[in-house]
């Protein structure tokens, strides 16, 4: 007869090792040009080249004369085309009436991402949302929106 022996085998967990952040070392220097100071590494400021002076700050009351009006954006312009419709539309209806008031993308598929958008306001908003699901792929306005 002849019995088996087992081994139990035992394990020892190992520690893990603190890595420390490895430090800057100045470059070396190549044929014929000299290492440059690491400014990064030894705290040292740049300084201006010379023979440069700082501009003063220019005139900025121009920039409040010609003031672009903003662009609105596709959420906002399909809050705006439902709001005309009065009846729910499919996101890609939508889309076409928001391209044609002004809406520019470069997108393949505009109605998918105004889609998507529409349903995260929902989703985020919830009451609050612009939007609402009437239906499988149809949204409105909310009424007072």
């Amino acid at each position: 007869m002849t019995t088996k022996t087992t081994t139990k085998k035992t394990t020892t967990k190992k520690t893990a090792r603190k890595t420390t952040p490895k430090k800057a070392t100045p470059k070396k220097a190549r044929a014929g040009k000299p290492a440059r100071a690491n400014t990064a590494a030894t705290g040292a400021k740049a300084k201006p080249k010379a023979g440069t002076k700082a501009k003063p700050a220019s005139n900025a009351t121009w920039a409040k004369d010609a003031v672009k009006p903003k662009r609105l954006s596709g959420l906002d312009l399909a809050a705006k085309v439902l709001a005309e419709a009065k009846e729910p539309l499919q996101a890609k209806a939508i889309a076409e009436r928001a391209i044609a008031a002004g809406w520019k993308t470069n997108g393949k598929t505009p109605h998918a991402t105004l889609y998507a958008a529409m349903i995260r306001e929902i989703a985020k908003k919830g009451k609050d949302s612009r939007f609402v699901k009437t239906d499988r792929g149809l949204f409105a306005a909310k009424k007072g929106a």
